[in-house]
């Protein structure tokens, strides 16, 4: 078992990228947008700047754990990718304070994973590989919804952006729908077993790993909400189409 270091202060730098990543694209990347669009769409860009690597960083912490399991301490680089994590969650909370501070929906939902996050970084510092098994989930269709959120945000006047928003569809609700609906209940489903045995019971408190459960089936609940609407209006729009075309 990989032993820890003592920690970097690595979570200001993480920060500080993200922050820097957000303001390149509010202020060049996208300064021709609309204002009203702007902010999401730089949101959009930190997104981007996270999900794929945090797939990729957390896949190989994993990997390179010599025993992962539910209990087991969390390794220096599992450390590294909450602490990339717990940036951009913050950074991100940030920009829903400053552009949507009515979202209370998105403020709460990063809030809790920021709760997640913390207290098993800095609080229990165990079971970091089952916090980012879900990561892994959660962002392994980032760079997809990303490139779909911009291209609905322009398909209304830009031709490029409706024929991708119309490409990606499909395939993206499909494989969310399967991550969220299917293997990430699963996957839950075992982590509450196994803490539910008191097999974690010496190293992580009781009231914690029920309140990661809590937050964890909340986001689920919430994501299929989510994509069960974004089904609903898909049919609308493609029973819509070929009204049309029949008449």
């Amino acid at each position: 078992m990989e032993t820890q270091a003592c920690p970097l202060p690595l979570l200001p730098l993480f920060f500080s990228m993200f922050l820097t990543v957000y303001l390149v694209a509010y202020f060049i990347v996208f300064r021709y947008w609309s204002p009203k669009i702007r902010p999401e769409a730089s949101s959009c860009l930190i997104s981007l700047a996270h999900g794929t690597p945090a797939v990729l960083l957390a896949t190989y912490s994993i990997l390179a754990d010599s025993y992962p399991d539910f209990a087991s301490p969390n390794t220096e680089h599992q450390n590294l990718v909450l602490d990339y994590s717990i940036a951009y969650f913050l950074m991100d909370l940030l920009h829903f304070i400053v552009f949507n501070p009515r979202d209370l929906l998105f403020i709460a939902h990063h809030l809790a994973t920021l709760f997640v996050f913390v207290t098993c970084r800095y609080l229990v510092s165990h079971g970091a590989y089952a916090i980012l098994v879900l990561l892994i989930l959660a962002e392994v269709t980032s760079a997809c919804q990303n490139t779909w959120t911009l291209a609905n945000a322009r398909k209304n006047d830009v031709v490029f952006a409706a024929k991708l928003y119309g490409i990606l569809s499909a395939p993206f609700y499909t494989v969310y729908s399967i991550v969220r609906g299917l293997v990430g209940p699963y996957f839950v489903y075992k982590m509450l077993a196994f803490y539910a045995s008191g097999a974690a019971k010496s190293v992580i408190p009781k009231w914690v790993w029920i309140s990661w459960i809590a937050v964890i089936l909340m986001a689920i609940s919430v994501s299929i909400l989510w994509v069960s609407n974004l089904w609903a209006e898909f049919y609308r729009e493609r029973t819509g189409k070929l009204d049309k075309k029949i008449r």
